[in-house]
């Protein structure tokens, strides 16, 4: 309980602006400034407790406590194995970024491309920090992580082995700024190990908060080479990699020095004059910082002597750095993949450079409530959570044309915190989207999910490529006007996880999601005294003895004994604590009992429950599943949103995801005193409630 309401706490801190990178996140509650400020006073330096030096923040496997490739390792400031250094020296560049002993070149390839940007770098890397002024041992940085920006603070206690760094690295060996912010993107990872493996896209999409697309340079459009300028005059971010087909080839090196199953940063391009013709060239960086394209165009290749010379000089270095340039017409055969990073995705379509309108969503998929899976599942499908869309506007240069006018939206769907449960052997999911068009009777319809009836009958407009295990999918779509329903889900139903769906329109999309709704209109029967006929009286008088008051115990036992009867419904009996919150759902006397009027109300529910209960059974197997649930309360005249569904799954679906019966009416129940109670307390109607904490407690406790 504890936990929701934390969660709903920074939901409500996001609407006040909590998550931007002017107003981050201080991840794990640490405070730099304030932090670094009680170091200075005390005149000790900051040793991180939620990330120490120490063989956890390693990893888990292959760089485990007891792994050969940590034996060695001391973990030391740069204070104490480096005469003077310096956090950055004459600007933060690419040659600042070499690859250790760790498989991150996707990162490094990201952070390459991120120097190339400055305003970009100081969002990630905060200026004013020092191994001289105010130096505390403490350093931060901000990432963008799943729609907020974080503040990360880590020590500046590394890892080394043999008086060396052991990861990223700079080339002058003095600089840490790059070797503080692997640290840091580590931490936010769970450890150093967690960031084996990824692509580059990961890398920039949390330094920008933008928004990612993928080419298959084997199937590139023809103006690919105008995409690559404009996104890096527009500072976008550029990674390239050529796929393997086989673990053995991962990282084997070409005839040409490529190394396959690497990440690349793409950094620059450039037409050159070359024997009376113009030549297009692309800048590409390997984060190992050596192994260089030897083919043409590479470091002291002949065809650099047909350029001009002050544009030579400009352009090539003929140094062994890691970067080199290549034609384009080699690039395209030598690589595979092509994936860009758009700060501003319309720039690369559009010679008009303006802001796309963006809608962010956060949910989860979760097992016996909202984790649907594909369409291969059509009894559980329709439960994943839905987003509806709609596009008014066309795009501009859509205006006038003599098709359809049409509406580009380009939409990710990016799963949460997989790598931090890597070491709990957990993967990524396999996750897709689909888009479908809301036929105009049903654009008004919002407080409940569209039903299974409507998705199985309607094929979709649109959908990722895809079923994949990546962190995110994303795709660019045109699409009439119209409104839209996107429906994000995993593959296989029953998956737990957690994702952000984001929508990226050229003009302003209005949008919403789908039963985000939340309202009550319970069955609720019209009984008086005159209306109870004699048999009911005189059972009633029967069971509940001299008193004419029923107790909590006394329900049980009515109740239980009229279960036991039937074998068409399952269950285990209800418990006294169920028979309390029925006695106290109807109890208006505060009597802590149930009289005749009150005993027949409450029957007449059970048995309108018991209708609900047997009508959603579709099997017959006396229970029903969790996905039937939906139909079950909305029968019931419950109208709830994903969350409250997440916390009736977790309260009352068992491990085999069925609900009996008694936990059935017990949800029923509690629901009814729930909303029963939030309408005496809403004096004012407008769906606010305060309360005193003992108020609060009082309620609660009931």
């Amino acid at each position: 309980m504890a936990g929701i309401a934390a969660k709903l706490s920074r939901e409500r801190a996001a609407l006040e602006g909590l998550g931007s990178n002017e107003k981050a996140v201080k991840y794990l509650n640490q405070d730099y400034e304030v932090l670094r400020q009680q170091c200075l006073q005390s005149g000790s330096l900051f040793k991180d407790e939620e990330f120490p030096a120490s063989p956890s923040s390693l990893g888990y496997k292959d760089l485990g406590p007891h792994s050969p490739k940590t034996q060695g390792i001391v973990w030391k400031r740069p204070t104490e194995f480096c005469a003077n250094p310096q956090f950055i020296v004459g600007g933060a560049t690419r040659t600042d970024i070499r690859q250790g002993d760790l498989g991150d070149c996707w990162l490094l390839a990201a952070i390459a491309s991120l120097t190339l940007d400055q305003e970009i770098l100081q969002r990630i890397v905060p200026e004013d920090q020092s191994f001289q002024k105010n130096y505390a041992g403490i350093f931060h940085f901000q990432f963008w992580q799943f729609g907020e920006w974080v503040d990360v603070v880590v020590d500046d206690r590394l890892p080394t082995k043999n008086g060396q760094l052991l990861f990223l690295h700079s080339e002058e060996g003095n600089e840490f700024w790059s070797a503080l912010l692997e640290k840091a993107y580590a931490k936010l990872n769970g450890s150093y190990e967690a960031l084996a493996g990824g692509s580059t896209v990961e890398g920039f999409e949390d330094f920008t908060g933008g928004i990612a697309e993928s080419y298959d340079l084997r199937k590139a459009p023809p103006n690919l080479y105008q995409i690559i300028r404009k996104a890096l005059q527009s500072g976008s971010l550029l990674g390239c990699s050529i796929d393997i087909t086989s673990a053995a080839e991962t990282e084997a090196i070409t005839s040409k020095k490529l190394v396959k199953g690497h990440a690349y940063s793409l950094t620059g391009a450039e037409e050159v004059n070359y024997r009376g013709r113009l030549e297009k060239l692309v800048r590409i960086r390997n984060p190992w910082g050596e192994v260089e394209w030897t083919g043409a165009w590479s470091d002291n290749a002949p065809e650099w002597n047909y350029v001009d010379p002050k544009q030579k000089q400009a352009l090539d270095k003929q140094s062994d750095d890691g970067e080199f340039w290549m034609a384009f017409s080699d690039f395209q055969r030598q690589f595979t993949r092509l994936e860009i990073c758009n700060l501003t995705p319309d720039t690369l379509t559009s010679d008009k450079v303006h802001k796309w309108g963006l809608t962010l969503f956060s949910g989860q998929w979760r097992r016996g409530s909202t984790a649907g899976g594909c369409q291969n599942y059509p009894a559980t499908y329709w439960i994943n959570p839905q987003f509806k869309i709609r596009l008014d506007e066309p795009d501009d240069d859509e205006e006038g044309s003599t098709s359809k006018p049409c509406c580009t939206v380009l939409v990710g769907l990016m799963q949460k915190n997989r790598r931090r449960v890597k070491k709990m052997g957990e993967s990524l999911l396999t996750i897709g989207y689909s888009l479908y068009q809301v036929p105009k009777e049903l654009q008004n319809h919002t407080d409940v999910h569209l039903s299974r009836d409507f998705l199985t009958r309607h094929r979709p407009v649109a959908r990722s490529d895809t079923y994949v295990n990546l962190r995110e999918v994303s795709g660019r779509i045109k699409l009439p006007q119209g409104e839209y329903l996107v429906v994000p889900s995993t593959f296989e139903p029953f998956k737990d996880g957690e994702f952000c769906l984001r929508v990226f329109s050229e003009k302003q999309a209005k949008a919403q999601e789908i039963g985000d709704v939340v309202a009550a209109k319970p069955y609720e029967p019209q009984v008086d005294d005159k209306s109870i006929d004699n048999e009911f009286r005189s059972l009633f008088q029967k069971l509940s003895g001299e008193d004419y008051e029923m107790s909590a115990d006394e329900l049980q036992t009515v109740l239980n004994r009229v279960l036991t009867k039937r074998a068409d419904i399952k269950t285990d009996g209800f418990n006294i604590n169920t028979c309390r919150e029925m006695i106290s759902l109807l109890d208006t006397n505060g009597t802590g009992t149930l009289g005749l009027v009150e005993f027949k109300i409450l029957w007449l529910k059970i048995q309108k429950y018991l209708e609900i209960y047997k009508k959603v059974d579709t099997d017959y197997s006396g229970t029903i599943d969790a996905h039937e649930m939906r139909d079950a309360l909305r029968e019931a005249g419950f109208t709830l949103n994903n969350k409250v569904q997440h916390i009736i799954a977790t309260r009352y679906v068992n491990s085999k995801l069925t609900i009996d019966f008694d936990s059935f009416v017990a949800c029923m129940i509690r629901l009814e005193t729930l909303f029963k109670m939030f309408q005496i307390l809403d004096k004012d109607k407008n769906g606010v409630v305060q309360l005193s904490l003992a108020e609060w407690l009082c309620c609660t406790m009931v």
